[in-house]
């Protein structure tokens, strides 16, 4: 019987032939699997937008993560039928990231410096694909992940035009890393996010870190769902033992 990581591998190179999974890049997302920074990032969101006579919803900012947040701004207005120009979404999102700054600082994610390390000794190169503007965070990415992390190859809400679940974030990362889609895998943690990635073609291992049903990412098209960041730590060498004959 095939193990769930043949399965996955053999979908996905069924559906890309004659590509075949031979990934020599990693792009990870931020927020959810860099960082614990979610329940922040909701809070904010929460309490930001209710001063402008929104409702939004932590569980909300959950399943729209990913999203630039000016568009979230834009979207969430619109179906309030409210009108909001450039200068007034800045003056949002500004606000929401003094408030998510304001809750103190956030915690690494359990497990994913193991992972990174792993993934580099794999011989594999490290990227990152965040929606997020958070200078707060985007800043402390080279010092909290050092030596695995570049800062010339991570691609946030600045370097884009359409952000997730567009496939621009994702395919702006694959040049970053120099890789094809069929050479890399991708480690999200939302919806939207895992979206993206799979609209770039690239092959998506969801980490469910958040609140949301591990459905809504597999329905989103991850390859693969673990429940946490430590579990994908553990369960790399199996995978990379599947992957090590179509790479030969």
């Amino acid at each position: 019987m095939r193990t769930i990581f043949e399965q996955a591998v053999q979908a996905y190179n069924t559906i890309h032939a004659p590509k075949t999974l031979q990934p020599k890049a990693v792009l990870f997302d931020m927020d959810g699997v860099l960082y614990r920074s979610m329940h922040y990032h909701a809070r904010a969101w929460h309490e930001t937008m209710a001063r402008h006579h929104i409702d939004m919803s932590e569980e909300e900012a959950f399943r729209l993560e990913g999203m630039r947040g000016l568009e979230i701004i834009r979207m969430k207005m619109e179906a309030a039928h409210r009108t909001v120009d450039a200068a007034t979404a800045q003056r949002i999102y500004d606000e929401k990231g003094e408030k998510f700054s304001s809750y103190g600082s956030v915690t690494i994610m359990e497990g994913i410096l193991d992972l990174m390390k792993a993934v580099r000794t794999s011989g594999m190169t490290v990227g990152v694909v965040t929606g997020s503007g958070q200078h707060s965070l985007l800043d402390k990415l080279e010092h909290d992940f050092r030596p695995y992390i570049d800062r010339r190859l991570v691609v946030t809400s600045f370097d884009v035009e359409q952000g997730k679940p567009a496939p621009d974030p994702y395919l702006q990362g694959l040049q970053k890393v120099h890789a094809l889609p069929h050479e890399t895998l991708v480690v999200e943690n939302a919806p939207l996010g895992v979206r993206s990635a799979v609209a770039a073609g690239i092959f998506t291992i969801a980490v469910n870190t958040g609140p949301l049903e591990p459905r809504l990412l597999s329905r989103e098209g991850a390859s693969l769902v673990f429940p946490s960041v430590a579990d994908l730590h553990r369960q790399w060498p199996s995978l990379m033992q599947t992957l090590a004959p179509a790479a030969s």
